[in-house]
């Protein structure tokens, strides 16, 4: 059938431009508001000995950013923070940034406590915080998430390490939807303990698919028999084994924070970098009422140029 007169017509589809390294985002003609995905870069994981676990970048999300029609924004990926060494704490993720007229900015997560008999370096506070190292990694000495603070809360507080003699483990950094674990719990293989797993991440289907973000990264822990801690859903790398395995790197484009190094020789003192962040817009599609003059209607029909 032929299109009526004064029919709407949508002049805009549904875009969804997703940016894993900075640029620009130009909104489309018709384009007032967008929802979005905004992900910092995750934590490094600490260096020797029994490191913390680096925090996720922060997460956060929402609709109705208002925006002009064909207008640039710019836009900030952050990148994943440095691999903390012996008496060098982890570094802390880049922040990522929505650049619109009302900006929307996830802090970079928590760099993981690199640990060492003498100087133990503290998890860092972050979007989600880094753990504490598991030598002098005791209450307090964890990262706080959600620095600075935001509504709804983008990130959550790295865990504890185990500080007592023959516990010893690194904590795991905070995740998006969930704190760091502990570490230094019991563990039944082994007298040393466990290290601390990275909390969990969130999940999204802003691109269309299912997809978590914002895993913290894994506590190291002492013996091979011990269990390390594993990072959490969302990119967290996993924590090293003394000797036997080093921390995981977060993963790329996810904000996952960096499992933490055990570091005992023939490893490397080094931890592991965070991933990198990420940012999502989605645009909806748009349409716009058309009224059609009866004449024009008519010299298209009789043209054949009328299309139904």
């Amino acid at each position: 059938m032929p299109r009526l007169v004064g029919a709407a017509q949508s002049v805009q589809a549904e875009q969804i431009t997703t940016f894993n390294t900075s640029g620009t985002l130009t909104t489309q003609p018709q384009t007032s508001e967008i929802e979005y995905l905004v992900v910092a870069g995750g934590g490094g994981g600490g260096g020797r000995y029994l490191a913390g676990g680096g925090g996720a970048g922060g997460l956060r999300t929402g609709t109705g950013n208002p925006v002009s029609g064909g207008a640039p924004y710019p836009i900030t990926v952050g990148a994943g923070g440095t691999a903390g060494a012996e008496n060098t704490a982890a570094g802390d993720g880049g922040n990522s940034v929505l650049g619109t007229p009302t900006p929307i900015t996830s802090t970079g997560g928590g760099g993981g406590g690199s640990g060492n008999q003498s100087v133990p370096q503290l998890g860092r506070n972050g979007g989600s915080g880094g753990g504490a190292s598991g030598y002098g990694g005791g209450a307090g000495n964890q990262g706080d998430g959600n620095t600075p603070p935001v509504s709804p809360a983008q990130g959550t507080d790295g865990g504890l390490g185990g500080s007592a003699p023959g516990n010893y483990a690194g904590g795991g950094g905070g995740g998006a939807s969930q704190a760091g674990g502990n570490g230094g719990l019991p563990n039944p293989a082994n007298t040393s303990g466990r290290g601390g797993a990275g909390g969990d991440g969130s999940p999204s289907t802003i691109t269309g698919s299912d997809v978590t973000y914002a895993g913290g990264g894994g506590g190291a822990t002492r013996n091979p028999a011990t269990v390390a801690g594993p990072g959490g859903d969302g990119g967290g790398g996993n924590g090293g084994v003394m000797a036997a395995s080093g921390g995981v790197n977060g993963s790329a484009n996810l904000g996952g924070g960096g499992g933490g190094s055990a570091a005992y020789p023939p490893l490397p003192a080094a931890g592991s970098t965070g991933g990198s962040g990420i940012v999502v817009v989605k645009e909806a599609a748009a349409g716009t009422s058309s009224c059609w003059d009866l004449r024009q209607v008519f010299r298209q029909i009789k043209a054949d140029k009328w299309t139904s």
